[in-house]
């Protein structure tokens, strides 16, 4: 009796299929024929900024429900039929939910369309993130003018970042309508419009007096708005009234997500999570957020610190110089790096006759086929990129659930130009031949003198050389962590000092060249940075170990 009510349990079911393929066909059709009625659905909103992130650009068309006179959405009624379908049938609603996410995929992003009436249809540019610590960006200059026509991959304009001055690319074709911040404007914030493009060439004119309002955003931001989402945030908070007698400051952060590691970051930092835009799920608050927050340098006490600095007594002379971008995001690093992470000091005196030596044979060598002369500093940066191989415990970097010990030996190198200080890449260090080291190192400096340094030439170090002793004869001094890296070789100047010789009572001249490794104590450990600087030592004072 138990397997005959089964089967015709499951017949009922499968002869039910057909009717309810046939029902949900014929929503779909009426749907599709009644297109009189146009209203906006706040729950279909909200899946779809739940699910995506942004509102779809083309006008959302609904339709009357057969159910009381209620209305629905086209997608709403696919999913509700799904779920009907699944409750018939057995099936799980995970199933319905995921065909209606599949359908809601195909949905295109909203493009920047003005909403005005009297303007034709037109794409807002808005100044790009070309770095991932850039807040804001500055327009050196415009390579296209007003009316030109653009193609993709051609360069509409040169974006000075905070690390370097960056081409911008032409992503669709167009025309350029109208040029919001022209050649030399300063601090424009990441998103804020900088120019207007058309489709059609006859468009532009209209543009001629066009003034951005306070509401133009980039695409991101206009996939949010401000009306449905107030009504989707205050209709819950409505019902408990213990909560309206609270500050108001505690029932936002009561509404704030972020991630336990976030929080204990804001925590220790005393940041205010409101302060801070989330970027993972649903506006989650991660761990990035925080660290980016706090190398841009936003910190509400330093800022308020620093206008009481800057007071000046009256008949003073002084001249103010603008801070430049690479400058701004310097000063930010530094400040995180000293304030976060725990420094120590380790310094060694290495004799370096056998490397003058060595360096004086080899560039014998390169001018007689042509190539470029070795420098001291070459001869460094080959040495720490060895010396990080053979104790790759100082070629890692410190997270709060572990440390990342990389593979890759990538020696950032110090310049300092007339724009500030850079630290170009020299990859894969350990692997390539002195002359080849030479060759880039020379090539990068060139450009950031130029500031002409793309994102390439400057991200994914894993430890960095600074060397004051060459070009300025320092003596001595203490670097300051790059973060995320762990340590970093102050490099100073070589000089003569008398040593006792082989015999007794004879004394001999050698060159010394007095070296401090910056370390992490969160990474590198008293005796890992000393066992560092001794291989160091080793290669410094025996070169022809390094061509080993």
């Amino acid at each position: 009796m138990t397997c005959a009510s089964r089967v015709i349990n499951h017949s009922r079911k499968l002869r039910n299929v057909s009717a309810l393929l046939r029902q949900e066909h014929a929503f779909f059709v009426r749907w599709t024929s009644n297109s009189s009625h146009t209203v906006s659905s706040k729950r279909d909103d909200a899946l779809r900024t739940r699910h995506h992130g942004y509102v779809p650009a083309e006008k959302q068309c609904f339709s009357k429900s057969v159910n009381d006179g209620m209305m629905s959405s086209p997608a709403t009624l696919k999913s509700n039929m799904h779920w009907m379908m699944a409750k018939k049938l057995g099936n799980s609603p995970a199933l319905s939910l995921q065909t209606y996410n599949s359908s809601l995929s195909n949905v295109h992003l909203k493009r920047g369309f003005s909403s005005d009436s009297g303007l034709p249809s037109h794409q807002e540019i808005g100044m790009p993130s070309l770095s991932p610590t850039m807040t804001e960006g500055n327009i050196a200059r415009w390579l296209k003018k007003e009316g030109d026509k653009m193609s993709p991959g051609e360069v509409l304009c040169e974006v000075e970042t905070d690390k370097a001055t960056v081409e911008m690319e032409c992503m669709e074709e167009g025309y350029l309508a109208k040029i919001i911040k022209g050649d030399g404007s300063k601090e424009i914030k990441v998103g804020e419009v900088i120019a207007i493009t058309v489709e059609d060439e006859e468009d532009i004119e209209k543009f001629k007096d066009y003034t951005p309002t306070s509401g133009d955003k980039v695409p991101a931001d206009k996939s949010e708005p401000s009306t449905p989402k107030k009504e989707v945030i205050e209709e819950p908070p409505k019902a408990p009234e213990p909560k309206v007698s609270q500050p108001s400051s505690i029932g936002s952060e009561d509404r704030i997500f972020a991630s336990p590691i976030a929080r204990k970051m804001a925590e220790d930092h005393k940041i205010p999570l409101s302060s801070i835009k989330g970027t993972g799920p649903d506006g989650l608050i991660v761990k990035a957020d925080i660290e980016d927050y706090l190398a841009s340098g936003r910190m509400e006490v330093p800022a308020a610190a620093s206008k009481q600095k800057f007071t000046t007594a009256p008949g003073l002379d002084y001249t103010d110089i603008p801070h430049s971008q690479i400058r701004k995001i310097t000063a930010s690093r530094l400040l995180f790096s000293k304030q976060t992470i725990p420094h120590y000091y380790l310094t060694v005196d290495i004799c370096v006759d056998k490397l003058m030596n060595l360096r004086g044979q080899l560039n014998s060598l390169q001018e007689s086929l042509g190539g470029k002369r070795i420098s001291v500093n070459d001869l460094v940066i080959k040495a720490a990129a060895l010396a990080l191989r053979k104790v790759p415990q100082c070629n890692s970097s410190w997270t709060d659930d572990y440390i990342r010990q990389y593979h890759n030996v990538n020696i950032n190198v110090a310049v300092q130009t007339d724009n500030g200080l850079y630290v170009p890449v020299i990859r894969d260090a350990d692997k390539k031949g002195l002359s080849k080291i030479a060759e880039e190192v020379k090539h990068v400096a060139q450009k950031a003198k130029d500031n002409s340094l793309k994102p390439e030439d400057y991200e994914g170090g894993t430890f960095t050389v600074s060397n004051l002793g060459g070009p300025f004869g320092i003596k001595q001094f203490c670097a300051i962590i790059n973060p995320p890296q762990s340590g970093i070789l102050a490099v100073g100047s070589a000089e003569k000092r008398v040593v006792p010789g082989s015999s007794p009572g004879v004394y001999e001249s050698a060159s010394f060249m007095a070296v401090t490794l910056s370390c992490d104590h969160r990474v590198i450990d008293g005796a890992i940075g000393a066992e560092w600087l001794k291989a160091f030592k080793g290669y410094i004072e025996n070169p022809e170990s390094m061509l080993l």
